[in-house]
Order: C-alpha cells, then structure tokens, then sequence
C-alpha cells in the first residue's frame, strides 16, 4: 500500500524525540482524543524513555529508574508506538516520509520536531581528552560517577542553573571542586551583582573554589586530564572536567530538510508552532518561535499543548513563556521572576539584604508603586510562590512593598492571590483550577490529589506549598474540617495521639490502637507511636513489643543506605574529639572496610557495615568511649559550634564547651523529626547557628537563643526568640521549647514550619516558652530533667543484651555467614559497597544449599 493511500485511511503522526516535552506531547495527544484520528510513532535516540531532566542530579540518589516519566516503557492507548534507541537520518518534505537508522522508511501526515538542545562545548584545546564530560544525559552522568571514582579534584566550566548543578554532583561525589564562570558573577542571566555576590558566598562556604570573569584557554594533559587553564590566572590542577557552558538547539534535521531555521539556532515557528512547512511542528528546545529559544521545560509545555490543539483544529497559540525560575542550588534558594533586571522604563528597586544570614532579595515595581514587576530572590525564597503569580495577575501591591520581603517578624505581610493567579508556571495552572478541582464535583479532597489530577506541583515542585495552602484556605473558607488524620487506623493527628497516651499512660501499641485505633497499624503509624512511647514511657527502642513499631533505621540502630548496607555514626559532642578517639575511629574504618567521611555536622561517618558486623564495630566503639551519635533517628543528631572564644580571636563566649553541654544534655530526645543545633562564639556566626532547629549566638552579656531554623527541602532561618540570655535561663527556654515541640508537632513536621503553623506563629511560642503563658513552663522542664536522668545510651544496652542481639544476623542458621547480596569495591582508596542486583534483606534469612 502506497503512503498517500494509506493517508485515506488513517492518519499518522510521526514525533522525533522522546525528552520531557515530547511525552507530555503524546500525553495531550492521548488525553485529548488526537490518537482517535492519528497512529503515533514517536522515535527516540536515548535507549531509555522520557525521565525528568529538570530533576537530573538526584540521579546519584534515587537512580535512573525513579526518573522515569514512563516507567513501564509503553504508553496506554495501543495506537502509540515508541521506537527507542533509534536516530532518525533525515526527512522528506516532498514525499513526507522519515528514515531511522533501521532503514525503516515511515510515512507521516503530520511530523512534530521535539530533538531538544545538545551542550555547548567550547572550542578549547584539550576539549576531547578523556575526563571531559557534558551534564546532559543519565548516561552523561554514569560517565561522571564512574570517572570520579578514580579523581580527586574536578572542575565545571559554567557558572549558570545546570553548571551549578553539576558541582554539586562532583561534590557529592567527593571531588575538590572549581566552579569556572566567565561572566563577572554566578548565573548572570538570573540573578544581578549583589544576588550573584550571596550566592557565591553560599557557595563557597561549602567548600567549593568559585571562579568568577575566568576565561578557560585549554584543558591541559595529554592522554588525560592533567589541569585547566586560565587567562591571567594560575591553572587549576583537576584531573576531570564538565562543560556546562550552555547549549544549543538540535535543528540539524530540520537544516538539511531546508525547514527554515532562527538567526541564532532552532527551528523557526509560528504561534502554532508550524514550520515553513505546512505538516511539520516543533516544540521545546529544538524550536524558536518568533526566532527565539526557549531552554526551560515549562515554554515546552506550553508548545506541546498548542500543537496538539492546532491537530484537533483548535485556535490556541504560543505567545512567550515565564521564564521565572526557582530552584535549590547546593542547597541555598535562588528564584528569579518577571523583570528582574528593572529593564522596564521608571522601574523601582526594593531590596532586603541580610549579609549574616546570607539572604538577598529584590523587587523590581512600577513608577507609581502600584505593580510588581519582577523580583530575585537568594538565600530565602519562601515568598516566591506568592510573588511570582502577582506579576502576571497585576495584584495591587501593598501601602509599604518592603513588606513582602520582610522576614516574618519584621513586618511581613500576607498578600491574597486572586482566582486568575498562575500557580503553576509548568503546567499553567491557576488558582482558580486548583479551587475548582476541590469543589463540589471536582472529586480531589487533598493537595496531593490536585497535584495528580491538574498537574500543579508536578514538574519542579516549587509551587507544592502555594498549592497545599490555596486548598487548606478553601476548606476552611466552606467550613470543611481538612483531614488531618495520621493514617487510616488512627483518625488523630500526632499531638492528639501524644495526649491520649500521656493521659491514659498507655504503654503499649496494642493499648493504644484498642481504644483510639482501627486495625493492626502500618508503617505511618507505628514509628509515630514508638516516638510517642519514646518521650512518655521511655525505655529502649527495642524492648519488647516496642522493637516491632521502629521503622527499618531504627530497627537496626543505623541508617541502611540504598544498596543495603548501613552507616556508623558516633556522637562527637560539638566536634571535639581527643586524639586517641580519633585513632580508634580510624583503626575500626580499617579493620572492616569502611568508607569514611568527616560531615557538616562535625561527625565522622563510617559507610558500608554490613548488618551482621554493626555489633562488633559499635564495641569496640563503645569500649573507646563513644555512643550512639543517633543518625538513624528522628531526635536529636548534632549540636554543630565554632571554636569560640577559647581559640578565635573575636569569640566572646566559649561556644563549644555550651554545645557539648547541649548535645548531652538532649541527647537522645525522640522528636517528630530529627533536631540539630548550633552554638557560635560571636556574632561572626560560623558554626551557622541560624540555619538550625534551635541556635545560640554569643553577645557580650550572654547568649541570643533562635528557634525555627533549619535546612531540607524548604530551608528556613531561626529567628531571635530571647536575647542576652545567661546559660541557665538559656537551658530553661530550651527545655520547654523542645518538649512543647516534642508534643504538638506533626508527624514529620521540621520545627520551622510547626512554628510557622502555631496561631501566633512565633509570638506564641515566645508566650509559652518565655513569658509561661499556659503554666506549662514546669511541666515542660520536668518533662525534659526527665528525659535527661533516662538516657541511656542504645548501643551499649543493645550490646549488653543477647536478646537484642539477635537481629543483627544475615542468617538465622549461619549467624557468622556474611551477606553475600552486598559486594564492596574501591572509591578513591576506601572501600565502598557496590550497587547489588541482588534483593536487599532487612531481617534474618535462611540460606538454601551450601554457601559458598
């Protein structure tokens, strides 16, 4: 059969591509009824199918495979086929048919360009050595993984979102890292010269060398890299490079087609996203509507819809995309928005600058101070998802603009988004949709169902608490009690299930689900109810009834970690260690293999400890006088101090022996979440007391307590909560402000957030804490003297209990066979636990048959 008869028949649409915006092509395509009409090939040059770049670098946490847009490999609707693996050669208008590199010939009737964008790699000389890597690709960063195995020091040539991403994989992985930026400053095309000064110092402060107006002459070696060199600089001794200089649309097909193409690259487009060819489309990368690129995914969103509309004959168009955006950066916010660089004609600048806590912000406003006009944000991007939609939406902005980027406390304000707000730039959706979807007959009842059913908060997630709060204001607007329920045995939250048991005094699970639950528990509620028996009955995590509730950490007294071996974490109070401590540390890395790594908490993790093997390194740990340093816990794991006064020549306090104090004296404390604090000697604040769950600052007349700080997914200073505190009025607030926590927190919920959803917020806990507006202040410091005359550390009644020890065997018949699931190879001289395709075991096992 002839292509042109087969056309009278059915129609086919060929997609070249398979990256983010060409799923969420065939998605549209799918879900809106275009497969009714239209056989879709979609031809892909990565053997892998579609998975989120945007996300890219949690690579070397999670793996390819969680990624994946498309786990199952196949799409639904059977009239799509996905060719993976396979490049296409070239295109003919004229006949309408595209040759892959099978030889297969594929007629179309509509072809859509989604090829995306390759890496720029400078011409530099040295470029194509070995140990020159793009951060493109999975398989890009495998290269990276691997090669880093065998490096020490490494260098990123670009200073911009994915260059930035990039150190922080080399980081990760262990390597000396150089940022390389010829531009005067870190991502000059988001954030201005002061943005670009905090961020780099944030940078910076995790140990990384940033480079800033450097321009790259060659990459020095001969057989592989040796160095890099700099104009007007000394060369940078690196032995592995990644260039993450920018990149370039892949229109090359499109070229040799002779489809019209972009001044500066892409194929050229109209507001429907067609070429000069009547029947061919191209989105994303590859694309440059009205002779632009667009390098973000949200704009290939955009694209892909618009197409997919044109195909159903539809009317809609491509009229430019947002461009703000709002990341983590080595764990520090950067968010740009709108008119960030005040190019508007009589545009404002407010700016809010925090030079000690390493926060930057900036809103660019109209002449009159009536509109937001666009906006950078470093350090602290909390606002950014309020900020943002006012740009598009042209809320009025407030009497005093300041107040918007105020920190809370400072005089702060609240703005309300209107219906018409963009919540979601990646998705465009508004708040209007996500109040639709949970209305009446919109059939979603919580945030993460919104998220599913419109999309909002699927991409990057920075719009998540915009989303989750825009409904909790919804229910409560209709008198909708939100569902705040543990789980689905127990129809209370955390600190309604705290005071029952403190009430009744219950001691045991089977107690507590007997009168206030349903079923036999799972893994939500069972850790919650062990930390809850943990603060109100105390005794060892893995006494009795009570092992069975620990989750798997806890279980084992260690963090497991993905390819199923565990860590050691001893406690090093406040970072000081003697020698001898140092060299038993040391001796026991060596004897069993283990990976060592000093961390920021000012700890030495050991990694790679079979299960089997953590009874005897944590004696001889704890014969050397360590304990339990509680990594695997949700309670209190370091409280970090600079060197204070008794070294530093602007200490004004002696931090350290108060963060020693402070680590013993909370060690232990089984909390909603894990707990860290700081002590700094002055008000230089180096050992970051404000990015902490509670943090003391030495003043000349004592000590300035902060509370609600701490880092994560949605990082958060603390903020003064008392000042000039002596030691002991200092211990006191602290007491009572953990054990109110302990008790009214969520599950899971970090301090800064519970203090956030406090009705006053912080001016309620200062009412409880400091002014004892409740009269708990005794309880609360009873509650805690209690804790403290309790503790007792868990490894050293584990090891005195033949019992306990039980569970730590692979097999239950050959208790001193090691674990064959769990090989060990070499990284950088240390021996580290190899990926296992074997399964991973989290309890005893018996082996089948002779081991050997």
């Amino acid at each position: 059969m002839s292509p042109h008869l087969r056309r009278t028949l059915r129609r086919t649409l060929v997609v070249v591509g398979h990256g983010m915006v060409a799923h969420r092509f065939v998605q549209a395509a799918v879900e809106r009824g275009l497969t009714e009409t239209h056989d879709v090939v979609v031809i892909g040059e990565e053997a892998r199918a579609a998975y989120d770049r945007v996300a890219l670098t949690s690579f070397f946490e999670v793996g390819a495979d969680a990624l994946s847009l498309l786990p199952s490999g196949v799409y639904d609707d059977p009239r799509v086929r996905l060719l993976l693996g396979h490049a296409v050669e070239g295109f003919d208008l004229e006949a309408r048919t595209v040759l892959v590199d099978t030889g297969e010939v594929i007629a179309y009737d509509e072809l859509v360009l989604a090829t995306g964008a390759a890496p720029f790699v400078p011409p530099v000389p040295g470029h194509d050595l070995p140990g020159c890597f793009v951060y493109r690709t999975v398989e890009d960063l495998e290269a990276i993984r691997d090669a880093a195995a065998t490096a020490r020091s490494g260098a990123v040539i670009g200073g911009g979102l994915l260059g930035l991403e990039a150190a922080n994989a080399l980081r990760g992985l262990g390597l000396e890292t150089h940022v390389v930026e010829m531009a005067p400053r870190l991502m000059a095309v988001q954030v201005d010269e002061a943005g670009g000064a905090t961020l780099a110092r944030h940078v910076e402060g995790l140990g990384l060398h940033v480079h800033t107006g450097a321009r790259t002459e060659r990459v020095l070696g001969t057989d592989a890299v040796t160095g890099l060199a700099l104009a007007d600089a000394e060369p940078l001794e690196v032995d592995l490079v990644v260039f993450s200089a920018g990149i370039r649309p892949r229109d090359q097909l499109a070229r040799a087609a002779g489809l019209e193409v972009a001044e500066r690259g892409g194929v050229l487009v109209d507001a429907q996203c067609r070429s000069s060819d009547a029947h061919v489309w191209a989105i994303g990368e590859c694309a440059a509507p009205a002779g632009r690129m667009y390098g973000l995914v949200a704009p290939g969103y955009a694209m892909a819809e618009v197409v997919v509309d044109a195909l159903l004959g539809g009317a809609g168009t491509f009229e430019g995309a947002d461009l703000s955006t709002k990341l983590k950066l080595l764990g520090v916010d950067v968010a740009s928005f709108g008119d960030a660089f005040a190019t508007t004609d009589g545009a404002l600048e407010l700016v809010f600058a925090d030079a000690v806590a390493g926060v930057y912000k900036k809103l660019v406003v109209s002449d009159d101070g009536r509109r937001l006009l666009g906006g950078i944000l470093v350090g602290d991007a909390s606002a950014y998802g309020v900020l943002r939609p006012m740009v598009a939406s042209g809320i009025d902005l407030p009497a005093n603009p300041e107040e918007l980027i105020l920190p809370q406390g400072r005089g702060g304000a609240e703005i309300a988004l209107p219906d018409e707000a963009q919540v979601c730039s990646c998705n465009d959706v508004s708040k209007a949709d996500i109040v639709a979807a949970v209305s009446d007959g919109g059939g979603c009842d919580s945030a993460s169902c919104v998220t599913r059913c419109t999309r909002a908060g699927a991409t990057c997630g920075s719009c998540k608490p915009v989303v989750k709060k825009i409904v909790e204001d919804h229910f409560a607007s209709i008198g909708r009690t939100v569902d705040r329920s543990l789980c689905e045995h127990f129809a209370l939250t955390r600190q309604e299930l705290f005071d029952v048991v403190a009430v009744h005094q219950y001691t045991s699970f089977d107690q507590i689900v007997a009168a206030h639950g349903t079923g036999r528990g799972c893994d939500v509620c069972k850790p919650v109810v062990a930390s809850v028996l943990a603060s109100t009955v105390g005794g060892h995590v893995l006494e009795g009834a009570t092992a069975v509730l620990q989750d798997t950490n806890d279980a084992y007294l260690a963090n497991i970690q993905r390819n199923g071996s565990y860590s050691v974490v001893p406690r090093i109070p406040g970072g000081e260690i003697t020698p001898e401590k140092l060299i038993v540390i040391g001796e026991v890395a060596r004897d069993f293999g283990l990976y060592t790594k000093i961390t920021g908490g000012q700890r030495i993790d050991l990694f790679g400890a079979r299960m089997e093997e953590l009874p005897a390194i944590w004696r001889r740990l704890v014969d050397a006088g360590f304990e339990s340093g509680h990594a695997y816990g949700k309670s209190l794991r370091t409280v970090k101090s600079c060197v204070g006064s008794t070294w530093c020549r602007y200490g004004v306090q002696d931090s350290v022996q108060l963060a020693i104090d402070l680590e013993l004296r909370y060690r232990g404390l089984r909390s909603p979440h894990k707990l860290k604090g700081g002590v700094s000697g002055c008000a230089r604040e180096c050992a970051e007391a404000r990015g902490k769950d509670f943090g003391v600052i030495a003043t000349e007349k004592g000590w300035n307590l902060y509370v609600g700080g701490n880092g994560g997914a949605n990082p958060a200073h603390a903020r003064l909560l008392a000042g000039d505190l002596d030691t002991e009025t200092l211990v006191r607030y602290l007491d009572r402000f953990l054990m109110y926590y302990v008790r009214t927190a969520d599950r899971l919920q970090r301090t800064a957030p519970w203090v956030d959803s406090l009705e006053g917020g912080l001016d309620r806990v200062r009412e409880v804490v400091v002014d004892d507006a409740l009269g708990l202040g005794a309880e609360l410091e009873a509650a805690m003297a209690t804790h403290v005359a309790a503790y007792a550390d868990e490894w050293k009644a584990t090891l005195d209990d033949p019992e306990k020890l039980r569970r730590f065997v692979s097999f239950v018949n050959a208790p001193d066979l090691p674990d064959p699931h769990i090989t060990f190879r070499s990284e950088r001289d240390q021996a580290v636990p190899a990926d296992s395709d074997g399964p991973v075991l989290l309890g005893a096992a018996i082996p089948v048959g002779r081991p050997r």
